[in-house]
């Protein structure tokens, strides 16, 4: 990745920034505020290096994808001088509707017009849907809602803006692609906020010849409006929503699976009511170390009486640790005990046995425990505490991303890593609603 003079210059001190500043003519002075690699961010903005056929810039909301894309297509276009070649001439820009494309990627506040210094800004004709810069290279706004309307152009690259919310994204990409058919190598640029239900996103993401640069909107903090990330932070911090629109995260969710994001968020809340018994679930891994499967280990509690056709569980936190040796995860389970005055801890005990209590009790002798011993799959288990999650009756308390990336991932027969946190999970679960099974200190079949 190259490394942007930016950073040198923005880690001067004000007076050697003045000093620098004096130093350049007044043509260098009025070129300064239109060289690209001088502001840009040099982890996702600036071209990355290599024989790449696909960039894709995936970030945040306001993490400044328009604007790099619209100085990809400058750099494309643009010749050493204002009449110069440069090393495309025929651009397609592509969004959701031809609405979108002008009052976004041609008159927006980081659209083509407005990046363009004034001797080679290209001209807009409305009426042809098309820009042509002074010298002649061309740029035809497209719409990803009329993938039909890509059958006749051509072009020797392309920037497509927002595809994760296309319709129509598969045909319209398909059609793309046919088109970009001159010069000797084609290139494309995708901009996008990233959206874990579009396949075909993720398809290119993992695709030979693509290349993507990442960025939450945090890292353009400096041009955004003062207090807009941690006012939405406040408001949506740790859910999907802000991992997906703030964080530049894909989030997705199987279908067929259990659980979906929309029934979590439904439920999540911000804090838990005062709960009549907490307990800690543990689902212990066979083997320890780097390629050993997660130790789930997950905080519940539960509200509204031993009647479970009244009660609802608060999920409380996510401990589950990766690589853990016994010891490791015994005690990880025993802070979380001890932190959050569980009245329980429930482990499975179908590969540890009578070993998974004697780790736990050899930490701490006096820790009131049970182990459950599972004689139905995982999904069967599961498909009941799926269920009270439907009705509402189960709530995250604040958000844990990699539990509810197991839950809105598991379907039976797929997956290659077992769901570790998910069963730490349904045992919880399990065990507050089904009112007595957690208090047996023997094994209880479940």
């Amino acid at each position: 990745m190259r490394r942007s003079p930016a950073a040198s210059l923005a880690s001067l001190s004000e007076a050697e920034q003045a000093a620098f500043l004096d130093e350049l003519s007044p043509n260098a002075l009025a070129a300064l505020p239109w060289l690209w690699e001088v502001w840009a961010h040099p982890g996702h903005q600036l071209e990355p290096a290599g024989d790449w056929q696909c960039w894709l810039i995936v970030g945040g909301r306001g993490a400044g994808k328009t604007r790099a894309g619209a100085e990809w297509v400058r750099a494309q276009v643009e010749g050493p001088g204002p009449l110069d070649d440069g090393r495309c001439r025929r651009v397609a820009l592509v969004g959701e509707t031809i609405d979108e494309v002008r009052a976004v990627m041609v008159e927006g506040e980081s659209g083509l017009l407005a990046v363009s210094p004034p001797d080679r800004r290209p001209i807009f004709k409305s009426s042809q849907s098309k820009l042509i810069w002074p010298n002649g290279a061309e740029a035809r706004m497209c719409s990803a809602a009329n993938p039909e309307a890509l059958r006749g152009p051509e072009f020797d690259a392309a920037w497509s803006d927002e595809l994760g919310k296309w319709r129509r994204c598969r045909e319209a990409w398909t059609m793309l692609q046919f088109c970009l058919r001159l010069g000797d190598r084609p290139r494309q640029i995708v901009t996008t906020t990233p959206r874990g239900d579009n396949p075909l996103l993720l398809k290119l993401v993992e695709a030979e010849g693509s290349v993507v640069t990442r960025a939450p909107t945090a890292a353009n903090r400096a041009h955004l409006a003062e207090g807009f990330i941690e006012r939405l932070t406040a408001s949506w911090g740790g859910s999907s929503m802000a991992r997906q629109e703030l964080e530049g995260e894909f989030v997705t969710e199987r279908a067929g699976a259990l659980w979906t994001r929309a029934t979590i968020e439904a439920a999540r809340v911000r804090e838990a009511p005062e709960l009549d018994r907490v307990v800690v679930a543990v689902d212990p891994p066979v083997t320890s170390g780097p390629d050993a499967d997660e130790c789930g280990i997950v905080v519940a509690g539960r509200a509204g009486g031993a009647d479970a056709a009244q009660a609802h569980v608060y999920v409380l936190a996510d401990e589950s640790v990766g690589g853990a040796g016994p010891t490791a995860w015994a005690d990880r389970a025993l802070d979380a005990y001890g932190a959050f005055a569980a009245d329980r801890l429930v482990a499975e005990v179908n590969q540890g046995g009578e070993m998974v209590e004697n780790v736990i009790r050899n930490r701490d002798p006096f820790v009131s425990y049970s182990g459950l011993r599972a004689t139905r799959g995982k999904a069967i288990r599961a498909e009941p505490v799926a269920a009270l999650y439907e009705q509402g009756r189960v709530h995250h308390v604040g958000a844990f991303p990699e539990l509810e990336d197991q839950m809105c991932s598991f379907v039976q027969g797929r997956g290659t890593r077992s769901p570790d946190r998910m069963d730490a999970l349904v045992w919880a679960v399990t065990s507050l609603m089904l009112d007595g099974r957690d208090r047996d200190p023997r094994v209880r079949r479940l």
